[in-house]
């Protein structure tokens, strides 16, 4: 199915992806070890938290998510962008593609500096994160990475737009399909 930003009524197809993140990706993705209901409760902030968050779809669910998060209560030039990927899902790179949308995605919202935090041992993060660029800066068990997302263009505010729409139509399809009882 491939990679689209999720609506708000998909707070649920977030959750359930950080709930099936194994132990070790679960630290991963927020620096130590959280418990279901500390996942449950973060889940619980999309609506609230107004962040941006793209999934990679595929075999019934999402895989893999990225969060581009405001930092305060208003967008302005800088946000954080977190990650996670299911473990039999690594590897492929997804994290990339999702770290390139939610690139665009900073951008097209005039942010300037998007910031990133992991464990040091979190190598995998921080080779996606080279990619693109980013500056690291290391402090004892955590690293913590800075991209610089370029001015937006007509170019990118278009492709953001398109891939929204086809997104929407999408997450209604995928929301209908799973209402409509079963024929028999």
């Amino acid at each position: 199915m491939g990679i689209r930003k999720l609506i708000s009524v998909e707070a649920d197809k977030f959750r359930n992806h950080l709930l099936r993140l194994d132990d070790e990706s679960r630290r991963m993705r927020f620096g130590m070890s959280v418990s279901e209901n500390f996942i449950h409760a973060y889940a619980n902030q999309f609506d609230e938290a107004d962040s941006v968050i793209y999934g990679y779809f595929k075999e019934g669910g999402m895989r893999a998510a990225a969060e581009l998060r405001k930092l305060g209560e208003f967008w302005h030039p800088e946000a954080e962008a977190a990650f996670s990927v299911e473990k039999s899902f690594q590897d492929a790179g997804i994290g990339s593609e999702l770290l390139g949308r939610i690139i665009r995605s900073a951008r097209n919202r005039g942010i300037s500096r998007l910031y990133m935090s992991c464990l040091a041992e979190n190598t995998k993060m921080q080779h996606v994160a080279k990619k693109y660029s980013a500056i690291f800066h290391f402090d004892h068990s955590e690293v913590f990475g800075e991209l610089n997302p370029e001015t937006p263009s007509y170019i990118s505010l278009c492709g953001e737009a398109i891939d929204d729409g086809k997104g929407y139509v999408m997450a209604l399809l995928e929301t209908k399909s799973s209402r409509v009882p079963a024929a028999g």
